[in-house]
């Protein structure tokens, strides 16, 4: 490919400027396309003579979401696309496409580290005003090489019989009418550094807001008595409040059991030895692991416990649902208090 200095292309666009057709001008200079002249004409007239020498070139995120509503409304090339916008190289929207389908708008920088699929890809942009389909993300997102992470087995408490089961009340019923109705709660197991890490939180089944947590390096009761205890401090006591956990031996234990009572919390529990009974918390460690614990790289156990800390908070308040009409679990709760 011919190399024109920054002179040549200059005198090019001047001709044309001053009358001259780019038929002729092409003939002129013995440029081989009438294309190379157009793109260098577009160049100049998007932003002169610095936009056409490509130097201290920057690009709002506006002037980006523009070529991306052209892209997608018209199903144009990249190429044409580029032309038509004054960008230099094709290549650029491409991975101006990559970086705003993993991470949003905000001047395209990582925010939702690659952590969302298509559906909540999809509702993302149509919240930021493009029209776009959920099929156009999904084959995008293929193309660029986006794509879910695999979750992996989690820890299992269950060492038999060390008190007393309680009936599973939940049975399945994972909606909620109102903040505070259902909660769930279970532990999960990160090793790491070799050391292992439990995690230990309580979901509420209404919007899926992480009410209390703790993590321990071992999976003691105190662990999660501790974490009732903090629900408790946050929400206050609540009647006929459920709280649906596996048949792990902490949920057995007499003190977790009084502790519920004492504050009127009904315990539910799963039957032995299935998951899909307690699937709610199942999903969220599913997303916390692939999300990440296998997503994220830790300099140790204390950078993890931070980023655990961080996770939890985005998780909270800025990681979106689709069930929840594209909110997070905090904008949810709000936004349904204001219209109760």
């Amino acid at each position: 490919m011919t190399k024109y200095s920054d002179e040549f292309k200059f005198e090019a666009v001047q001709m044309v400027l001053k009358g001259n057709t780019v038929e002729s001008v092409t003939r002129m200079l013995n440029i081989p396309s009438h294309s190379t002249l157009c793109a260098w004409l577009a160049h100049y007239n998007h932003g002169g003579i610095h936009q056409l020498l490509h130097k201290n070139r920057s690009y709002s995120p506006d002037f980006k979401q523009k070529v991306f509503e052209h892209l997608w409304q018209h199903e144009v090339s990249l190429r044409e696309t580029a032309a038509l916008f004054a960008i230099p190289n094709a290549s650029i929207i491409c991975q101006w496409q990559k970086q705003y389908l993993a991470y949003g708008k905000s001047g395209l920088l990582p925010k939702k580290k690659g952590r969302y699929g298509y559906r909540r890809v999809t509702l993302t942009l149509k919240s930021e005003g493009f029209k776009v389909n959920h099929k156009v993300v999904m084959k995008l997102m293929k193309q660029t090489g986006l794509t879910c992470k695999v979750r992996l087995k989690k820890y299992k408490s269950y060492k038999g019989e060390h008190g007393k089961a309680a009936p599973n009340i939940l049975q399945r019923n994972f909606k909620a009418d109102k903040p505070n109705e259902k909660w769930a709660t279970d532990i999960t197991e990160f090793a790491l550094f070799g050391k292992k890490l439990y995690l230990s939180p309580i979901i509420d089944l209404y919007n899926g807001k992480i009410i209390s947590y703790k993590v321990s390096e071992r999976p003691v009761l105190k662990q999660v008595t501790d974490m009732v205890k903090q629900a408790i401090k946050q929400t206050g006591k609540i009647d006929c409040l459920l709280l649906h956990s596996d048949q792990g031996w902490q949920y057995q234990h007499e003190i977790y059991r009084k502790l519920l009572k004492e504050n009127g919390i009904i315990q539910s529990m799963s039957r032995k030895g299935n998951c899909l009974d307690n699937a709610v918390m199942e999903n969220f460690f599913g997303l916390l692991k692939s999300e990440l614990f296998y997503f994220e790289k830790f300099e140790s156990i204390e950078d993890f416990k931070e980023k655990l800390n961080e996770y939890i908070d985005y998780y909270n308040n800025r990681r979106i649902k689709a069930k929840l009409k594209g909110l997070s679990p905090v904008e949810y709760r709000t936004k349904s208090l204001r219209t109760a």
